[in-house]
């Protein structure tokens, strides 16, 4: 039944942008899941994103590497012998040159399409990604993240307990790992993934407009 809603939302939320929005949508859709050829990463993905969601039936659950710490401006995963650290930091419009359409709504940045609270200026950024596996670090280049904007690590359940939408997660054979998170905002959330192998960065995958 969660499946089937998650499916519904997805779709119809897609539906309701296309025919609400009249103004450029540049964002691209070809780094999505719908666009994943390598069977074992696609079915890894399923596991936990949500533009995988239609088929994760009958799948089990990736091994998670627990969160280690938090705070407004980062999320820390660690396992002992894999570490993340996500940093964001504050958005400086001056810096930038920034697309309008429509006198104020914000369709690229750098002359970039970009995800996060689209048609708005971002508040934050993604600054860096600290990813160390054994005693190697790994690279993650500026360019798997550039274009993503505010991110948010945690948020308060009914109970006002911190929660966490974001995830690291180890495939069945310990050879790939996914950094995964989740961003909500008015004008529709975005998921990214980014695929470790092999103590490098493969690609990143990411999905868009699923909530409003």
């Amino acid at each position: 039944m969660r499946n089937s809603l998650l499916v519904f939302l997805f779709i119809a939320s897609n539906y309701c942008r296309a025919q609400d929005v009249d103004y450029n949508d540049y964002r691209r859709k070809n780094e999505g899941f719908i666009h994943i050829y390598d069977k074992a990463i696609r079915s890894d993905l399923s596991c936990f994103t949500i533009g995988g969601i239609e088929e994760s039936m009958g799948k089990g659950k990736l091994k998670e590497i627990p969160v280690k710490d938090y705070g407004k401006d980062f999320i820390r995963f660690d396992s002992g012998g894999i570490q993340v650290t996500i940093y964001s930091g504050p958005f400086f419009v001056t810096k930038h040159k920034i697309t309008r359409e429509g006198g104020d709504h914000v369709v690229k940045i750098d002359g970039k399409p970009f995800y996060g609270n689209y048609f708005k200026l971002p508040t934050t950024t993604i600054s860096k990604i600290i990813v160390v596996e054994g005693k190697d670090t790994v690279n993650i280049p500026a360019s798997a993240y550039f274009d993503l904007y505010n991110p948010g690590y945690t948020f308060p359940d009914g109970s006002g307990n911190r929660k966490t939408k974001d995830g690291v997660y180890l495939s069945a054979d310990k050879q790939t790992f996914y950094i995964y998170m989740q961003n909500n905002d008015d004008t529709g959330s975005y998921e990214v993934t980014w695929v470790i192998q092999d103590k490098k960065y493969l690609r990143r995958v990411l999905d868009f407009g699923f909530t409003q």
